[in-house]
């Protein structure tokens, strides 16, 4: 049986269990109506097995609005104990001497970090582990690991997620890039002055509250250069595409050696002004909630990220 408080659990009978399972997953949506697709019934019924799990605990699980639910304290404390109590019965399972990493793992992203270095690694972690699936999301916001069901992020910060559990995976460094043809256009190489008569390729929200010129700014703030950087700008969503469209001939961009350092050795990339250096303590971490230990598909597969990222920290020396 679950562990619930004594004073919750003596209230509940076995038809009550079904109702907990629905409390969960109308919790974890935050919506009948997604909790009912889910669960393969009507959000009437979903709203009948709410009221009666309510009537048997004598308390108030939501707050019903007129087209949402919120939790009440109650309900979020009952939340809390269940995802608990599940994450519990799936790590006593994971932990048997005969289980094996098998399972599907939500990730959660940045789009650059994703498309220019994870996705073009899976090939390897497919092939090692079969009988785990993937299911990757990318975005520029947070993600709320409570009302989202993610169990894991990929995020380029400065290692503050008060609340959650993080592991820094690789350094960053910044270094501006564009390519050969515009380099030779604007008279770059060695002549840093130069840099004023370009077009600077931003990322938009390179991080949780950044301004769109963050990135250059700190840049040519370390390189005594902020009186050189033009007005001239686009800006773009995330950072693969400003190297997309530095790699185009577009203009400049501030490039991430992580992500830009297949373009810069296959030449479609050059670094007219100065070599990559830290700008900042903006690294990439993986984020997760606290929950000890971890599923064992989860664990290998943040153990297999850990060995891409030492193999590239190896390539760079």
């Amino acid at each position: 049986m679950l562990n619930l408080p004594p004073r919750i659990s003596s209230r509940l009978n076995s038809s009550q269990f079904a109702n907990l399972h629905t409390f969960l997953v109308a919790a974890r949506h935050l919506s009948f109506a997604r909790a009912a697709e889910e669960l393969c019934l009507t959000a009437s019924a979903v709203s009948h097995r709410i009221s009666r799990l309510e009537s048997a605990l004598s308390m108030k699980l939501f707050q019903r609005l007129t087209r949402q639910v919120r939790l009440t304290d109650e309900g979020k404390r009952i939340f809390d104990i269940l995802q608990g109590a599940m994450g519990e019965l799936s790590e006593a399972l994971d932990q048997s001497p005969h289980a094996q990493a098998a399972g599907s793992i939500a990730l959660y992203a940045r789009p650059s970090v994703a498309e220019c270095w994870l996705v073009p690694r899976l090939a390897e972690f497919v092939e090692r582990y079969p009988s785990i699936s993937l299911d990757l999301r990318v975005g520029n916001d947070d993600v709320d690991f409570r009302t989202r069901k993610i169990d894991l992020a990929l995020y380029y910060a400065n290692g503050e997620f008060p609340g959650l559990t993080s592991h820094r995976l690789m350094q960053e460094q910044l270094a501006p890039v564009c390519s050969p043809e515009y380099a030779r256009r604007q008279r770059l190489q060695d002549n840093p002055k130069n840099l004023q008569h370009c077009t600077t390729l931003h990322d938009a929200l390179p991080w949780s509250n950044a301004a769109y010129d963050t990135e250059w700014t700190l840049w040519a703030e370390q390189h005594g250069m902020l009186t050189a950087l033009p007005k001239r700008t686009l800006t773009f969503d995330h950072s693969a595409l400003s190297v997309t469209a530095a790699i185009n001939h577009v203009g400049i961009a501030m490039g991430r050696q992580q992500l830009v350092r297949k373009y810069v050795e296959r030449g479609e990339l050059v670094l007219p002004l100065a070599g990559f250096s830290r700008s900042g303590q903006y690294d990439y971490y993986l984020v997760h909630p606290p929950l000890n230990p971890q599923p064992k598909r989860l664990l290998v597969f943040m153990h297999w990220l850990k060995e891409c990222a030492s193999q590239m920290a190896v390539s760079a020396e």
